[in-house]
């Protein structure tokens, strides 16, 4: 258990607020350029997601300043806190990291800040690094724990096998991935994902997640990737792996998964891609939840870049109480795949869904999580029913 954090400390953390919030991102990119002189530390991190545009920067500059403002109510920060540990887990990232993120956050701050940053200061900002980074130390060495004691986990990284490569639209590609060592693999909890260590010639190494696109087997795994323009690891993928490529993966990770026995009506809500975890949730409940109400709401562009439709509507079909409804943005014609034209509102869910009652699971890009949250959000459904996935860091405030 860490040791409370000191009165003082809490009460200087908290004047340095407004400082953050005029130089959060400056300090952050200090941060990052001081830990990417070390090449173990650097090679951490998914480098798509930096840079001046890019969203890691962002997240970090808006976790620590939620982390100050917050600072005296910890609680309030819990989830973020589980989600951290869980991509951490993912990377692989061990204690022994901390002290290097330590001294470039802190360097950062003294630097960005120069006078401001008295040693009061960073004697406070010193205290409350580790007090966090010592919650997630401990979090995660029990998630370590947990996934190498359960059947087929392991901790590391693991030599899995290309066994099928299936092309799914004219922009999606599922492979399914099985263990060079022949032993089982963990049952992942429909929702989660793998990462991914990628040796990219001309590249350091490449980290990447994805989620599982089927439901718990035993024996493989399924992940359908969408070719990103610019997409480093996802063009690789498309354009090389084959059958009997070996990869290399960590164990299943992430906060974003279907309860083991849904109490409620369960609607998934998915935009292009987002369906990679939807398909894991709906292959569940098909198989083994018979009683659950489960309604399936898909959104593509149009027919070409669609996929997997007519697996879901065949899993919709083999359940007593399930259905789907797809929308395309711009449907060719009537009868290209899709129920309505246009996009998914919140209208048309009050409408269609059980909205007083269902739990809402949600995954896609930021604009339709953006929309389709604070649709739900403005039609009732409290807080705790909204359940959402985004691809890349949590940059966004998604809900009201």
């Amino acid at each position: 258990m860490a040791q409370a954090l000191s009165e003082r400390t809490i009460a200087l953390v908290k004047t340095t607020v407004p400082a953050l919030e005029a130089h959060g991102l400056d300090i952050v990119h200090e941060m990052y350029s001081r830990m990417f002189q070390n090449p173990e530390i650097r090679d951490l991190f998914n480098h798509s997601h930096h840079g001046d545009a890019g969203s890691q920067p962002r997240a970090l500059t808006g976790a620590i300043l939620a982390y100050a403002a917050n600072i005296d109510n910890l609680g309030a920060l819990a989830a973020a806190v589980e989600r951290i540990a869980q991509k951490h887990v993912g990377l692989q990232i061990l204690p022994d990291h901390y002290p290097h993120v330590g001294a470039a956050l802190l360097g950062a701050i003294a630097h960005v800040l120069g006078e401001a940053a008295t040693e009061e200061i960073m004697t406070a900002w010193g205290e409350a690094y580790w007090f966090l980074a010592n919650i997630l130390i401990t979090r995660e060495a029990a998630i370590y724990e947990d996934l190498a004691a359960a059947h087929g986990g392991w901790n590391g990284w693991r030599a899995f096998e290309v066994v099928e490569v299936r092309p799914e639209s004219s922009v999606i590609t599922s492979f399914v991935l099985k263990p060079k060592d022949g032993r089982p693999v963990l049952r992942h909890r429909p929702g989660q994902y793998l990462t991914f260590w990628f040796d990219i010639p001309g590249h350091a190494p490449v980290k990447r997640n994805y989620s599982i696109s089927c439901a718990p087997n035993d024996e493989t795994y399924r992940i359908s990737v969408k070719r990103e323009d610019k997409g480093l690891a996802s063009g690789w993928l498309h354009d090389n792996a084959r059958v009997g490529m070996v990869l290399k993966v960590g164990a299943p990770a992430g906060d974003f998964f279907l309860p083991e026995t849904p109490q409620r009506p369960v609607v998934l809500l998915s935009g292009g891609v987002g369906l990679t975890p939807m398909v894991s949730m709906l292959e569940t409940l098909v198989a083994g939840k018979p009683d659950t109400e489960v309604h399936y709401v898909h959104g593509a562009y149009d027919a070409g870049v669609h996929a997997m439709g007519p697996h879901i509507r065949a899993l919709t079909a083999a359940h007593p109480r399930a259905r789907s409804t797809v929308f395309y943005e711009a449907p060719a014609n009537d009868a290209d795949g899709h129920d309505h034209a246009g996009r998914i509102s919140g209208a048309w869910l009050s409408q269609q869904t059980p909205i007083e009652e269902a739990d809402y699971y949600l995954c896609g890009p930021r604009p339709f999580l953006r929309a389709l949250v604070s649709d739900l959000r403005e039609a009732g459904v409290p807080a705790d029913r909204i359940h959402y996935e985004f691809f890349g860091p949590a940059d966004e405030i998604l809900a009201a």
